[in-house]
Order: structure tokens, then sequence, then C-alpha cells
């Protein structure tokens, strides 16, 4: 962004809350002619398609419109009883169009499927995907893996753009983007359609190709997901944001025509895509990452810590800061320590260093533990390095560390489709509460440290969290954050050390799924003490943001809170892109001038 641009964003920001009042808004609006709310069809209102009219769709795209239905629409068939098989399994859940892979949020949103899915193979489907939306004001949802947490790929009465079905993965040795001949220089790339999953990234630029490329940690997310949210992995303290690491992609506007969008060619769109939330400006159709040179080795150091008191549990958590700002906050090091129970869950990676150097780092902490009778180990620490060609092999961990995965166990399975098995009991979640929150580097300074140590210690007295050290970006290197703060990105995130992560969650209730019974009572009184929880924390972080992707569905001035001082600047491409507001969701970009639901338009874009 350039100075002049700053400057006006951060002069903006104070008076969003003005900017966004239904008064200040109703006068903006009435003057300009605004004579009411414009409302989007379901079925059976007058305006809805005709079935010759869906019937003409489903021609144009190839015979690819399916009207769906839930899997458990009817308990007892064959449908209903091999979902209930595969409800554990994500890539199940992502080859059905009518099923996400969170099944719903107390109090918020339940899982319900669209009327109607276009399984996109090709651009040209998502166009006319979209030209049927606009044309037949329809509620337009887009899906790639469908693991957003807030409900935004799935929308009951509504039209889907699924694209699970466009996961093509090309290499390139030399990528320069269109219109940048010239001004950039060659550069390893890959390009990915939108469908695609990080697992099917991983495969062919890591596994295959003795590459990197920056995405998420969990295999089933969706590339393109990830990185219109900003895109955190593993390795993001050393390689920094998905997002920052976008070279050029294919968009669908809701016009319907498609643009090619990099540094060169239309920039302001390039630049609100790049973390600005998916679902919100365009459908993102194709996306080309910068691909890195492949570090040696990546690893994992494994543990869990238990003390004997409240006063050894926080003398452990300063301790334990102490030691991460030390001797682990560099680029090597990310992933998370978990605090709840009087008990420190260890469940660190890094990349670029050998088993013996990885235990070298962390011997002095170790002996400190075990230098005290206060202290004991509940999972002994354990180290574990890997050439990192084979972080993502599934025949290497099948043959050396098959407890680490889980298979898609579905007969004509991809054998490269597997998810690591720490991950698996989120699959079909329902969410009882969510927050994050991201913490400044200030605060491992040593006047402060104690401090964040005792609002730490508070905390875990309401709740459990973790701290996700590759979710923040301070103490990556100067290239990683320019790229990444160079995205519509909250820029507080690259000035914290980590993102403190609290929530919970219980087994999937998609709606008439048999056995499926979340103890309301019990997710809202969960709900109550995770608020508890990071409130305590964020004592000493007070106005920190939050990561859209991993947030409070609640989330109270969620403009600032997601997107900082980008704000405004995002607001202004959404009226240059999107003027009628095809594209909506749930605090998304624009979405103030909605109804909740999406349906009714309440006022015009200011």
């Amino acid at each position: 962004m350039h100075r002049r641009d700053l400057l006006k964003a951060a002069i903006a920001l104070p008076l969003l809350p003005l900017a966004l009042s239904p008064v200040t808004v109703s006068a903006r609006t009435a003057a300009k002619g605004f004579t009411g709310p414009f409302t989007r069809v379901r079925p059976g209102d007058p305006g809805w398609p005709s079935q010759a009219q869906w019937d003409q769709l489903g021609q144009s795209v190839g015979g690819r419109l399916q009207q769906l239905h839930s899997p458990f629409e009817t308990v007892g068939n064959a449908a209903s009883e091999e979902a209930l098989k595969q409800i554990r399994n994500p890539y199940y859940l992502g080859d059905t169009p009518s099923l996400t892979q969170t099944s719903g949020w107390v109090d918020a949103w339940t899982s319900r499927p669209s009327a109607y899915a276009v399984a996109a193979e090709n651009t040209g489907d998502v166009v006319a995907a979209v030209n049927f939306a606009r044309k037949h004001r329809l509620r337009l949802v887009v899906k790639g893996g469908g693991h957003s947490y807030q409900g935004t790929s799935d929308a009951p009465d509504s039209l889907l753009v699924w694209t699970r079905h466009m996961n093509r993965v090309s290499l390139h040795e030399a990528f320069v983007p269109q219109g940048c001949e010239g001004k950039q220089a060659p550069r390893t790339a890959v390009t990915v359609e939108a469908g695609a999953m990080w697992v099917d990234a991983y495969t062919a630029v890591t596994t295959e190709g003795g590459r990197y490329v920056q995405g998420g940690g969990c295999m089933t997310v969706g590339v393109a997901g990830l990185v219109q949210s900003g895109g955190f992995g593993s390795f993001s303290k050393r390689f920094g944001s998905a997002s920052g690491n976008l070279l050029e992609a294919e968009v669908v506007t809701a016009d319907g025509k498609v643009h090619v969008v990099n540094a060169c060619h239309e920039p302001e769109l390039f630049w609100a895509i790049k973390g600005g939330g998916g679902g919100s400006i365009g459908v993102v159709t194709k996306l080309t990452l910068l691909t890195h040179d492949l570090p040696d080795t990546f690893g994992a150091v494994f543990g869990a810590i238990q003390a004997d008191s409240e006063a050894s549990y926080r003398e452990l958590i300063a301790q334990a800061m102490r030691f991460y700002r030390n001797a682990l906050f560099n680029p090597h090091w990310g992933e998370q320590m978990k605090f709840h129970q009087n008990m420190l869950h260890l469940s660190m990676v890094f990349q670029g260093l050998s088993q013996q150097e990885a235990e070298q780092v962390w011997a002095p902490f170790f002996a400190w533990v075990k230098a005290r009778s206060a202290y004991q180990f509940k999972e002994e620490p354990r180290v574990i390095a890997l050439p990192a060609r084979r972080f993502w092999d599934a025949d290497f961990f099948r043959q050396h560390a098959p407890q680490l995965i889980v298979a898609d166990s579905r007969p004509d399975a991809p054998r490269n489709h597997v998810l690591w098995a720490g991950d698996e009991g989120q699959v079909g979640q329902f969410i009882h509460g969510y927050r994050s929150g991201w913490l400044p580097q200030s605060l491992l300074d040593e006047h402060r440290i104690d401090a964040l140590a005792g609002a730490m210690f508070q905390a875990t007295r309401q709740w459990g969290f973790s701290l996700h050290f590759n979710k923040g970006l301070a103490g990556a290197p100067e290239d990683a954050i320019a790229r990444s703060r160079d995205t519509a990105m909250n820029p507080g995130a690259m000035d914290a050390f980590a993102l403190a992560i609290t929530g919970s969650e219980s087994d999937p209730a998609f709606p008439g799924m048999p056995g499926a019974s979340p103890d309301l009572a019990k997710a809202r009184q969960d709900r109550t003490r995770i608020d508890q929880c990071m409130d305590a924390l964020l004592v000493v972080a007070p106005g920190a943001g939050s990561y859209v992707s991993e947030s409070n569905y609640f989330e109270p001035n969620w403009q600032a809170s997601f997107w900082g001082s980008n704000y405004p600047r995002l607001a202004a491409a959404k009226r240059r892109y999107d003027p009628d507001g095809l594209f909506f969701v749930h605090h998304g970009v624009g979405s103030e001038d909605w109804s909740d639901d999406g349906f009714t338009r309440l006022r015009q874009p200011a």
C-alpha cells in the first residue's frame, strides 16, 4: 500500500462505527434515491426460476446441475447409512455437496444444503452459475473445501457453485504473471484450480516436485479458501502467509466477467482476494502461487508436562514463554503450545534443523522441568525429524509412523488422501464457541513477559487455549513479512508472535442425523467460559485483532477485528466489483448492508 493510502485508511478506521450506523447509512441511501429493500427469492416465491429455466442452466453447464438433498433427509436408506459410516471422513464430506466440514454452531448456524448446485468443472460453468444467480435474484454460495467455521460455504434456498472437481495442479519452472513481462523476473510457481485441497498441492509440489508451497496445516482444506482468508500453515514463520505468496489469480466477478489479476493487472482486485475473505468479491477459479526451495528436513516435538499446583503452573507458563522468546522465536519453529488444567502440551514443528539440532534447542527447557519435583512428564518428550520431501508422503507415513495419519477409508480413495490423526476430532464438529486473538511481540519484552504469563494463567482458570506461533508472523524473515503485509489481512498479524485460539466442540450434529443430540445447555455454558478465557488473556492485548477463518461467529466490530486499517480499501473494492452485493457471506466485506441471512438488502453501500 502506498503511504498516502495507508494514511487514508488509518484515518478512516476510527470512523467505521459511525459510517456503518443505520442512521448515517439511511441518510446516505435516501440521498441516492434508495426506495426500499432488495430481496432475493426463495423456492415458492414469485420469480423463483421455473423448472424449464433450471433445465436450461443444466444444459449450459453440460448436465452438471444437481438438486441437493441431505443424505439424512431419508433415514435408513443406503445414502444415510453411508453418511453415518463416513461422518468422520473429511474427504467424504468434501465430496458430498450437501454437507460441510462443520455441522453447525450453537445459536449461530446449522449446516443445510443449497437448493441446487453447479458441480463446476471449468471456468465457463462458474460464469453460467454467476449469471443465472444474478439474473434470477438468487442467493449464491461458493464451496471448495467446505471448511468454513462461520457457515459461509452453505445456505438453504441458494444456488451453490461447487468447485470440488476443478482440482488440476500444474508446476512452472519460470512463471511471469500476465502483463508483468519485463517488470518481474521469472519464478518457480504452481497453478492450482479452485477445488483442489492442500493435499493435492503438497503431493505435486513437495512429494513429487521436491519444492515447497506455503499452504494450510490441515490437508483437506481447500486451496482457494485458505488463500482468500490469508492462509497460515505449519511453516508460515519461515515462508509467510499463503496469500502473500499469490502471484496471479483468475476470478469471476458479479457481472460474469473473467479477470486474470496480479500485481500488474487489476491490482486492487488482486489485493482484495489476498486475505479479504472468500465468497465476498468474486469466485476465484485458479491461483498461481510462488514455490520455494525445500528445506532438507521437517520435524516435530511432542510432549506434555503436568504441574502439581497453581503456583508451579504459573511458573511453568512463565518459563515456557521465556524459552520460546530465547530459543524458538525464529523462522525454524511453528505450531502450538496448549495450556489447560495445569498442563502444558507441546505440539511444535520445525524446518531446516536436524533431529540432533532440535534436541539441543530443547535440552535446556527439558532439563529445567526435570530438575523440579513440581513437574511430571505425562507424555515423555519426543523429537522426530524426516526428509522434508516425505512430510506429506502418505506411503512414507504408512511405513514409518502409521499412527500419525488416518486414511480416506473408501475403496476408491487415492492413496495420498490421508489426514493428520490430530485433525480427526474436528471433522463434522458442532461448535460451542470459538475465539482467536493476535498477541503482539512486545509482550515478549522482559518488562511485559510476566504480565503475559499472568494473563495466560488467569485464562486457564476459565478454559484451555493454544498459542499458534506459526500464525503470528513476527520473527519471520523480512521477505516473508513484506509479502504478507502486501495483502488485505489485518496488519496486526505481522507484529504478532502468535495467534491465541480457544474453543470447544462436540460430535457431528447434521439436521436429521440419527443420534445427533448436542447438549445445547452445555454448549452455551462452554461458550461463556471460552469468552471468559479469551477476555482474561486479552487484558494484556486490548484491541487485538482476530483471524477471519478462526474467529468468533458473534465477533463485535468484525470489520476492524478481521482487517484493521485495510477495511476501507476492501470496502471500496467491493463497491467497484460487486456493487449490487451478489456475493454475501456472514461478516464478509459489505455484509453490513444485508440481513443476517443474506436475502434482504437493508441499505445501499456507502
